[in-house]
C-alpha cells in the first residue's frame, strides 16, 4: 500500500483502505452486538418471551449513519477514480492491442513490442482494442484496469514514478489459455526510453521473414513449435501432412498444402482439424497480406 509505482497508487489505496476499514468496523461491532444479545436475551435469563417496543431515534439513527458512511465510500472512491478519466493532451500514445491469447504493443513510430515500454515520470496514454473476445488489461502494481472490448476503443493512461518490470495481466477470462496471456511492464529512464523508441531494428531481423510475421501475429499463442499439441495443431512437421478435417460438418482427408494454409489463416474455421475445437481462431485476411502469407508458408515447409 502507498507505494510510489504510478501516480494512481496512493488514490486508489486510499479509498481501499477507508472503504476496508469502515467494514471491519462494522463486522467487529454487529457482531459484538449480536454475541451480547444472545448472552443478554437467552432462554435462561428470559423463559418469557417479552415484546420490545420499537424506537424511532434508534431507527433514524441506524439509517442515517450508514448513509454517511455509503457517501463518504463515494467520496473517496470517485477521488481515486476522476483522475483515471482525466488523460493528458501530451501523453504519449501507444495502440494495445489483445488477442487470444497475446498482447502486443504499438508506438507512434510504428515500433511493436510484446511487452510494454515506457518512460519514468511521463504520462502514456493506450489506445486499447480487441481483434477478438472481451480481455482486461490489469497492471496491479499500477492500480489500474479497463476492459478491452471488441469492435470498441477504451482508453486508459497513467505515469510511471518508478523505474522497474511490472506484471501485466488479462483479467477477464477469455478463453482456453487466458493464464497465459501475461506481460510487463518495463519503465526505463527517459534517455534510456528514448534510444529504445528510436531503436527501430527489428529483434527478429536476424530470423526468418516468416517467423517475423508469425511472432508478430501472436501465432505462437496457440501453435507450438516442437510438436506440443496446444489450442491449435503444432507447426512442426505440418508441410505435407496428412489431417482428418472437418468441412461443412463433414469429415474429409486433406494434405496440408498452400491451398490448405492460406485457407486456415484467411478462414479458420472452414476446415476444424479433428481433435481441435472450432471459433477459437479470427480471420487474418485483414491483418496478413499474402506477401507475409507467402513468407509464413515458406518458413513451415523448413520445419519438416
Amino acid at each position: 500500500m502507498f507505494s510510489d509505482a504510478s501516480n494512481f497508487v496512493k488514490g486508489v489505496d486510499l479509498s481501499f483502505a477507508v472503504i476496508l476499514g469502515i467494514s471491519v468496523i462494522f463486522l467487529v461491532g454487529i457482531t459484538a452486538v449480536m454475541i451480547y444479545f444472545v448472552w443478554k436475551y437467552r432462554r435462561s435469563k428470559n423463559p418469557k418471551a417479552t415484546q420490545i417496543e420499537g424506537n424511532n431515534k434508534l431507527e433514524i439513527l441506524w439509517t442515517v449513519i450508514p448513509t454517511i458512511l455509503v457517501l463518504i465510500m463515494f467520496y473517496y472512491g470517485w477521488l481515486g477514480y476522476k483522475p483515471m478519466r482525466d488523460i493528458p493532451e501530451d501523453a504519449i500514445p501507444i495502440k494495445a492491442t489483445a488477442q487470444m491469447w497475446s498482447w502486443n504493443f504499438e508506438y507512434a513510430n510504428g515500433k511493436n513490442s510484446d511487452t510494454l515500454v515506457v518512460p519514468l515520470n511521463k504520462a502514456v496514454k493506450l489506445d486499447l482494442v480487441s481483434r477478438d473476445v472481451l480481455h482486461s488489461l490489469y497492471v496491479p502494481a499500477f492500480r489500474i484496469k479497463e476492459d478491452v472490448v471488441p469492435g470498441r476503443t477504451n482508453k486508459m493512461w497513467f505515469i510511471a514514478q518508478e523505474t522497474g518490470k511490472y506484471d501485466l495481466f488479462c483479467a477477464e477470462y477469455c478463453g482456453l489459455r487466458h493464464a497465459y496471456m501475461l506481460s510487463k511492464v518495463v519503465v526505463l529512464p527517459e534517455d534510456e526510453y528514448t534510444k529504445w523508441y528510436n531503436d527501430t531494428t527489428s529483434a527478429l531481423a536476424n530470423v526468418h521473414p516468416g517467423l517475423q510475421v508469425i511472432k508478430k501475429n501472436a501465432c505462437v499463442s496457440c501453435h507450438s513449435f516442437d510438436g506440443t499439441k496446444l489450442v491449435g495443431p503444432s507447426f512442426r512437421g505440418i508441410w505435407g501432412k496428412s489431417e482428418t478435417v472437418v468441412t461443412d460438418g463433414k469429415e474429409r482427408s486433406i494434405t496440408v498444402d498452400e491451398d490448405y494454409l492460406r485457407r486456415s489463416i484467411y478462414d479458420p474455421n472452414a476446415d476444424i482439424v479433428i481433435g481441435y475445437n472450432p471459433g477459437l481462431m479470427i480471420s487474418y485476411k485483414e491483418l496478413i497480406g499474402e506477401d507475409d502469407l507467402a513468407q509464413i508458408i515458406e518458413y513451415l515447409k523448413t520445419l519438416n
